[in-house]
């Protein structure tokens, strides 16, 4: 069973794939499989090869974080509601780059220094939430509702500093959202060692995380001390989500989405549902830019205007809505 799922999920990344190199509004289909058997003028290659693949490469790799992170979350604070948002480190990344940005300090143009931004403004929010919660003492219960109340603040200081830089609002909107345009071989060089090492370490978390699922008593008695590997387990959900904020922006709810996804396909077993989290996040992400793509090809036919994109993050977004409505209808009482 889990074979199949494994080659039906692989099947589907294949196509997620293809559909996102062929949904572009710069080359037809045609064009694009001329060129991927060697055909094609230096234009084309160019838009595919530079353009089209580092962006494809970096929303299958911000999913794949994403993923994880968001299962790795629910799984150390036993809330079936814990997403990327509950630790701080989505609105602090966006917090970081957008004052950058509004700064002069970093732009689209210098993804290094976005990057570096991003990963900054997210780990002060993850410190915020590690101050509040007794540095790591709280239980799961208070660390959910503190980053509820740190994300908010965090996103009034952000609505603040655009207040701040209106001129700016055009070219940061985009980390609000979140978006796959403009992404390039930098970006994806930049997020791939980050992805891997972390992706790395959260699986190695994968027996204390199981510990973790069934209580800190249980945990406690099998000699595993929850507080700290809790600590670890948010770290690694930190690191990841940095990493995907800083490439893309803010892909609202697939952190939250995907986790359930992964745990119903490929079970509880995390040394299973945790890689499996990741290519489930990589095939979402990866068909959701695909999807924004042909939509704004059709958008910009029927209004006539070649400047209208649908942002990836409007997608996953109300995708992720849903997915939330339905989680809470199921699991009234809040246990995982």
């Amino acid at each position: 069973m889990r074979a199949r799922a494994w080659g039906v999920l692989g099947a589907l990344l294949l196509l997620a794939s293809a559909a996102s190199l062929l949904a572009g509004r710069a080359m037809s289909p045609p064009v694009v499989w001329d060129v991927l058997t060697g055909g094609g003028g230096e234009l084309e290659r160019h838009v595919l090869f530079r353009l089209r693949l580092p962006r494809l490469l970096v929303s299958l790799g911000a999913g794949a974080c994403l993923g994880v992170a968001g299962l790795v979350l629910q799984s150390a604070l036993r809330n079936p509601l814990a997403g990327p948002e509950v630790t701080g480190v989505t609105p602090g990344a966006v917090l970081g780059a957008v004052t950058a940005t509004g700064l002069g300090l970093a732009g689209w143009q210098s993804p290094f220094a976005v990057v570096v931004a991003a990963c900054a403004g997210g780990c002060a929010g993850a410190g915020l939430l590690w101050l509040l919660t007794g540095r790591g003492r709280a239980d799961p219960a208070q660390t959910a509702v503190h980053g509820v109340l740190v994300s908010a603040v965090l996103g009034g200081l952000t609505a603040m500093v655009l207040l701040v830089a209106p001129g700016e609002l055009g070219s940061v909107v985009q980390w609000l959202v979140g978006t796959t345009e403009g992404r390039v071989w930098e970006h994806w060089h930049l997020l791939w060692p980050w992805a891997l090492l972390w992706g790395a370490a959260a699986w190695l978390l994968t027996g204390p995380l199981t510990l973790l699922r069934c209580g800190d008593e249980l945990a406690a008695a099998a000699g595993l001390s929850a507080a700290r590997a809790r600590t670890l387990a948010l770290l690694c959900a930190v690191a990841l989500t940095a990493g995907a904020v800083a490439s893309v922006g803010a892909l609202g709810f697939v952190g939250l989405l995907v986790p359930h996804l992964a745990v119903a396909v490929f079970g509880a077993d995390l040394r299973v549902s945790l890689p499996g989290a990741g290519l489930l996040g990589a095939v979402v992400v990866g068909g959701a830019d695909a999807a924004a793509q042909a939509a704004s090809r059709l958008l910009a036919l029927a209004l006539d205007s070649d400047r209208l994109t649908l942002p990836v993050g409007a997608l996953t977004t109300c995708a992720g809505a849903v997915a939330l409505l339905v989680v809470v209808r199921r699991t009234p009482g809040g246990s995982f």
